[in-house]
């Protein structure tokens, strides 16, 4: 059984930083793309940044130059760095990854996702 698990969600004003981590456990061959989606209340839950396993990054519009996505492949983690926040980043932020627990199959694995809110 593969899990993923959030962790660095919280409160924090305009202007601020957050660092997520998200690590995968359990049964894992290998893990492909991971990555960190956000839904705000009201809305379609929508990407905010990608890695491939050769590091290759691809961002929303909306965070680019102020999100930093990375990935300590050894530790089956991947990381969001989020800086200069913004009230609009306001959101639950879940954790996604492909994963394949034996070779050759590859399912869509998500976090329980965590609470980030910005105050202005």
């Amino acid at each position: 059984q593969v899990q993923l698990v959030e962790s660095g969600g919280g409160l924090v004003q305009a202007g601020g930083s957050l660092r997520l981590s998200c690590a995968a456990s359990g049964s894992i061959f290998s893990i492909r793309t991971m990555g960190w989606y956000r839904q705000a209340p009201g809305k379609q839950r929508e990407l905010v940044a990608g890695i491939t396993d050769s590091g290759r990054t691809n961002y929303a519009d909306s965070v680019k130059g102020r999100f930093t996505i990375s990935r300590a492949n050894a530790e089956n983690t991947v990381y969001l760095q989020m800086n200069s926040l913004k009230p609009e980043d306001t959101a639950v932020y879940y954790c996604n990854a492909l994963i394949s627990v034996v070779p050759g199959n590859v399912q869509r694995y998500w976090g329980q996702g965590t609470q980030v809110t910005v105050s202005s």
